[in-house]
């Protein structure tokens, strides 16, 4: 089992193999459903919701132990108690630590975009870890994606585009609420083009009893043949 770092408030803890599935409940009992964010830096936009909106309950993912860190002390010295950080890999918390359908909007930003052929299979939103992201959302739930590296945006498009299970809409100019976090204010400002993306998990997926992408489905066919 890799290495998971869990914070709520000022208590924090490492995951052991009989803790996974994470119990949610247990960390931040009631209030409304979890937003999630994948990859939150130095939690800009994090930080900002979780003050603006107290009645929900955030999470956010992180791997980079600065970052963790800084926005654990932020969230303690801001006084907010409805956000719970875990830092590790993030696709194996989304396949292994996080139990199904416990969201309605999940935030990826700024991905890590993996551009050598040879690391693809970390990218969050290919192929064979799409569907990984996906069950973690409820029927109707939400994904908001940015990214400046075009290529790989173009990728991911391509991906849900060809995904029965989602729709797809690109998002024109900037969010209502504005940049989201310091990378997009920076590429903004700098003059780069930003892909946004706004990712519905159709409500008539639940009929097929899997989101499973065709290509990975096809994959795990011919390795079981």
């Amino acid at each position: 089992m890799q290495k998971v770092r869990v914070a709520v408030g000022t208590t924090q803890f490492d995951l052991r193999s009989v803790e996974i599935p994470l119990i949610l409940e247990s960390l931040i009992p009631g209030g409304e459903s979890w937003e999630i964010e994948v990859g939150f830096g130095r939690g800009r936009y994090l930080l900002r919701r979780a003050a603006a909106e107290p009645h929900l309950r955030f999470l956010g993912i992180e791997l980079a132990s600065e970052y963790f860190d800084l926005v654990r002390r932020r969230l303690i010295q801001r006084g907010l108690h409805n956000v719970v950080l875990l830092r590790g890999e993030a696709l194996f918390i989304l396949a292994s630590v996080l139990p199904a359908k416990i969201t309605r909007c999940l935030h990826i930003y700024f991905p890590d975009p993996w551009p050598k052929a040879r690391h693809s299979r970390r990218r969050l939103l290919d192929t064979e870890t799409v569907d990984l992201v996906l069950r973690l959302l409820v029927p109707g739930g939400r994904i908001f994606f940015a990214t400046d590296f075009l290529e790989y945006g173009g990728r991911v498009q391509e991906v849900l585009d060809t995904h029965p299970g989602v729709r797809v809409e690109e998002q024109s100019g900037l969010w209502p609420d504005g940049f989201r976090t310091n990378y997009e204010a920076k590429y903004a400002a700098e003059g780069r083009p930003i892909l946004r993306l706004i990712v519905t998990r159709e409500q008539s997926c639940e009929s097929s009893g899997s989101l499973l992408h065709p290509a990975a489905a096809a994959a795990i066919l011919a390795a079981t043949s």
